[in-house]
């Protein structure tokens, strides 16, 4: 099935407004990456894709390497608002476990920008630092997660609250990776992204 979203998303997309535009643009494009890789990331390819002109491109994204670094830091900025969703509720631990599932939903329910997030989806592409600093800012939620679970005694109290979170993400982004890549048995992702990320968080117990 293709993923590119019809053009007439585009078009109901220019009468809201700048930020709506932008929006759709940029799910054009991390569709037309996902469906014919890299090379439909031309100004023109998209903008035929998009049914408009050049110059709204260019007015939004400055060139084509506005655009790979919009779809990086856009990534980021759809998990930081999933992640910002999940009910804190009063138990840490259980916190910081339902922060985990939701970045794995968000990571299988956005393919197309999980990719380009990663390195994978545009060859030769590195951030700058800006880039970098808002996609660390978005796993604000699970440090925080981390911190709650620290200070509760949940997790060691001498437990570094950054290795903590880079040691989760790198297990929930191993095993999301498999998962996406095909190497567990059907309906099985999510029970093995549980059984990973549960020993994660044994290393810090108590």
């Amino acid at each position: 099935m293709p993923t590119t979203p019809h053009p007439t998303a585009f078009a109901r997309a220019q009468a809201q407004g700048e930020e709506a535009l932008r929006a759709a643009v940029l799910d054009l494009a991390a569709g037309l990456l996902a469906d014919e890789g890299p090379a439909a990331l031309s100004m023109r390819r998209l903008a035929a894709a998009a049914g408009c002109s050049t110059t709204v491109l260019y007015r939004l994204f400055g060139a084509k390497e506005g655009i790979a670094a919009a779809l990086y830091r856009e990534g980021f900025a759809r998990l930081h608002r999933c992640l910002a969703e999940v009910p804190r509720g009063d138990d840490p631990a259980a916190y910081l476990a339902a922060v985990g599932r939701a970045y794995r939903a968000n990571a299988l329910a956005e393919p197309n920008f999980y990719s380009v997030m990663h390195g994978e989806g545009i060859p030769g592409f590195v951030p700058d630092e800006e880039s970098r600093a808002a996609a660390a800012a978005s796993l604000d939620v699970l440090r925080e997660a981390a911190r709650g679970c620290v200070e509760a005694g949940v997790l060691r109290p001498d437990a570094d609250v950054d290795e903590i979170t880079d040691t989760l993400w790198a297990a929930a982004h191993g095993v999301i990776s498999l998962e996406r890549g095909g190497h567990f048995p059907e309906g099985r992702g999510e029970q093995r992204f549980r059984t990973l990320t549960r020993a994660a968080v044994n290393a810090f117990l108590p």
